[in-house]
């Protein structure tokens, strides 16, 4: 082959390289992934009771026998009691109306 192919050859194949590389950081910097608002037990809203405010999730343990060995894993109830994550904005300013208590 000749030498002028092979250098035209690795400036396309430096090219293709630069161009992939920084188009790949500006939309990776354009687009920041949104954090998802978590208690401090580490489960959503949507996993505590909304009228006594207690998780309901379930956490993975691990078990051991009287030896010490590991034999397998458990799953216990999470010991949150109160939800301390963000609130969402209508429920700062108006209280839910459905459902209805029974009083």
């Amino acid at each position: 082959m000749e030498p002028v192919s092979l250098i035209v050859g690795a400036v396309l194949l430096g090219v293709g390289f630069l161009s992939g590389r920084l188009s790949r950081r500006t939309r990776a910097a354009a687009a920041p992934a949104l954090p998802a608002p978590l208690c401090g037990c580490g489960h959503t809203l949507s996993q505590h009771d909304t009228e006594t405010n207690t998780c309901y999730a379930e956490l993975r343990r691990d078990t051991f026998d009287k030896r010490g060995r590991w034999s397998g894993h458990q799953w216990v109830p999470c010991t949150c009691r109160q939800y301390v994550g963000p609130r969402p904005i209508d429920e700062v300013f108006m209280p839910r109306l459905l459902p209805p208590s029974t009083d």
